[in-house]
Formats: C-alpha cells, sequence, structure tokens
C-alpha cells in the first residue's frame, strides 16, 4: 500500500506542473497576440498606416482562400485565427478579415481527411472513416457558399459582431475594464521584445516583432494542445462515448464542449473519425458531433482578443466575435432546416463510396481542394 499512496502526491504534483504549464502557454498566447499587433503598427508607424499596409486586402476572395490555405498547411485554425485577430489588432479591415475567417474553418477539415486515411487498408473501415471526415468539409463550405455572398451583399456579420463588441465592452468606450489586467501582464514582454529589436528601423524592428509573435503563437498552441490533452483527452473520451448517440442537440453540445476542453477541434477529429471508422458511431451521429467542434474551437480567437486594449482591442473583439457568430449561424440555418441538414452527409456518403474503390480520389481531393484550387485562385485575383 506505502508504494500506492507515495505515488499518488508524485502524480499529483506531476498534474499540477502541466496546469502550471497551461497557464504559461495561455500567457505565451496573449503576448504573442499583442505582438503581432504591435509589430505591424511599429512598422508601418502606427494604426493609421497599418491600414494603409493592408490597403491591397479588398478582395474577399483573396481572403478566403489565404485563410485556407494558411490552415491547410499550419494545420491548426486555433494558429491562424490568432494570427487573424493580431492582424486585425495590427490594423487589418476587419471587412478583409472576416472572409479569412471562413477560410480557417475550410483549411481545418483536412485534418479529417488524413486521419481517415489511416483506415485506407480495409474498404469498409475506410468508407465509413472517410465519410465522418468529409462531412465536416462540405459543411464548411457548404457554410461559405451560403455566408460569404450574404455577407458581401449585406455585411451583417460585421453589423452584428459590430453590436455585440459594443455590449460587451461598454457602449461607445473602447477598453474592456475589466480586462486591463492582461495588458499589465502581457505588456512587460511585448515591451521587452520590442526593446530587443530598438536599433533597427521601423519596417524591419515591427517585421521582426511581428514575426517573434507569430513564432510564440505556434509554440503556445503546439503545446497547449499537447498537454490539455495529456490532461482532458480521458475525460473527453468518457464525455464522447456517454454524449454521442443521444440525440443532435447533445451532440453538438458535447463537440463544443470537449473542443474548448483540449483547445484543438485536431484533437477531437483524431478522436472521432476512427471511432466512426470501426463502426462504434454512425454518421449522423458524428454528424452534430463535429458542428459543435466548430463552435468550441472559436473560444481560441475570444481569449486572444483579450489581449487587445484600447481602440484596436474593439476591433479584436469584433473578429473574435465574427468567427463566433458565424459558427453557430451555420449550424442553425444549415442544421435547423431539414433539407440542408440532408445535403453534407449525403454527398459525405456518397463520395466515400467512390472513394473507396478509387484510393487515388482521396488524394486528388485534399491537394487538389486545400492547396491547387487556392493557390491558383489566389494566382488569379492577385
Amino acid at each position: 500500500m506505502q508504494p500506492s499512496s507515495a505515488a499518488m502526491p508524485a502524480d499529483s504534483k506531476s498534474h499540477v506542473v502541466q496546469w502550471l504549464f497551461v497557464v504559461l502557454m495561455i500567457y505565451l498566447l496573449l503576448a504573442a497576440v499583442g505582438m503581432i499587433g504591435s509589430g505591424f503598427k511599429w512598422a508601418s508607424g502606427g494604426a493609421d498606416g497599418a491600414r494603409q499596409l493592408f490597403a491591397f486586402a479588398t478582395n474577399p476572395i483573396m481572403g478566403l482562400v489565404t485563410g485556407a490555405l494558411a490552415t491547410a498547411v499550419v494545420q491548426s485554425s486555433s494558429t491562424v485565427t490568432s494570427v487573424i485577430v493580431g492582424l486585425v489588432a495590427g490594423g487589418l479591415p476587419v471587412e478583409m478579415a472576416i472572409p479569412m475567417i471562413m477560410g480557417a474553418n475550410i483549411g481545418t477539415t483536412v485534418t479529417n481527411t488524413l486521419v481517415s486515411m489511416g483506415h485506407v487498408g480495409k474498404k469498409k473501415e475506410f468508407r465509413r472513416a472517410f465519410s465522418a471526415a468529409t462531412v465536416h468539409d462540405f459543411f464548411n463550405l457548404m457554410a461559405v457558399m451560403i455566408f460569404l455572398p450574404l455577407e458581401i451583399m449585406t455585411g451583417f456579420l460585421a453589423k452584428a459582431s459590430n453590436m455585440l463588441a459594443s455590449l460587451l465592452m461598454g457602449g461607445g468606450t473602447y477598453s474592456i475594464k475589466g480586462l486591463d489586467f492582461v495588458k499589465v501582464l502581457t505588456s512587460p514582454v511585448v515591451n521587452l521584445f520590442k526593446g530587443l529589436f530598438g536599433s533597427l528601423p521601423d519596417l524591419w524592428g515591427g517585421v521582426s516583432l511581428a514575426l517573434v509573435g507569430l513564432a510564440c503563437i505556434f509554440i503556445s498552441i503546439i503545446f497547449l494542445g499537447k498537454l490539455l490533452k495529456q490532461l482532458m483527452v480521458g475525460k473527453a473520451k468518457q464525455i464522447l462515448h456517454k454524449a454521442i448517440g443521444r440525440g443532435p442537440g447533445t451532440g453538438i453540445f458535447s463537440g463544443m464542449m470537449m473542443t474548448i476542453a483540449v483547445q484543438s477541434s485536431s484533437t477531437c477529429t483524431s478522436l472521432i473519425v476512427p471511432l466512426a471508422g470501426n463502426g462504434i458511431f454512425k454518421l449522423k451521429e458524428i454528424y452534430p458531433f463535429t458542428l459543435g467542434s466548430n463552435i468550441g474551437t472559436t473560444i481560441t480567437a475570444l481569449l486572444a482578443a483579450t489581449a487587445v486594449q484600447g481602440a484596436m482591442g474593439f476591433f479584436a473583439l469584433q473578429i473574435a466575435l465574427v468567427h463566433l457568430l458565424f459558427n453557430v449561424s451555420a449550424v442553425v440555418l444549415i442544421y435547423g432546416i431539414p433539407f440542408l441538414r440532408k445535403i453534407p452527409p449525403t454527398i459525405a456518403r456518397r463520395f466515400a463510396q467512390k472513394a473507396s474503390r478509387n484510393k487515388w480520389m482521396v488524394l486528388a481531393y485534399v491537394i487538389g481542394v486545400f492547396f491547387i484550387l487556392p493557390a491558383i485562385l489566389i494566382a488569379f485575383t492577385a
């Protein structure tokens, strides 16, 4: 009995250390977003200059494919949305950032497809896994096809997020009083790195600071995901098994909560797709779970937005709210209307049947949709 009682405190200490590292990584993420915003302002001579720096960003298609391609390359929508928040803090117009956010939703779904390829050796397993993976793809593509033209015509996401950000920030004031401590905590690190590049010309100093911020976002998101996976994935699996199969509402909620808990929609995908492949859950049960994961992943951008204060803090919060409103609206509209709800799983199921017979279609799909098509669109719209 003594070895067991001695092991428990050691295990408890290990968990405490891991949670301390989680806090440290969240702090690094907040400081990194501040560095990106400050870097772009510094490089361009202030917020007004930053807007001129992003004057090229006037094409929604360019924003959409940039967001999709960036997310497909780095395999993390959390990283890309955090960077977008930082860019908005540095002067990127919210209107241009909205298509980027939508693109990040498309790019993140490539992870699902790559995970499903682990079942490629067994035809039935692969068909089930691939349909569970691509239902996320087709839902997000459908959401963009509906909401991007709607946003271009009406600007409803920009307007709704502006109104909600105004309510959260106390009407006309541009300071989140309750979150002032974030700036107090992160400004020493931002100022430290800013001082390191102080001898450089404004352009290179600002670019260097932004690049350090970008590197810190990568580091924080990667380690945060790994730590939370170790700490929470066991509990997440229990939630998964208990929740899925109890109805779409429970599935959406469990997907959202699990993604918030592990701070990674990719982790959720890596758990759910193999379960579909092995026949433990059906496509109709997994479908709402992935939609909940879409909503849960927006928490990272909201967290990142707390690092930005002052006038630009309003716009950083606004773009984070755009991400939330877009994903919630897509779920309510597409999943809420029966004939729209059936489209993504129907396409996913039929495509999986063909892909299970012709494996080359999988590689063509991944490379074509997530890399070649975005690159062609960028070339033609640049």
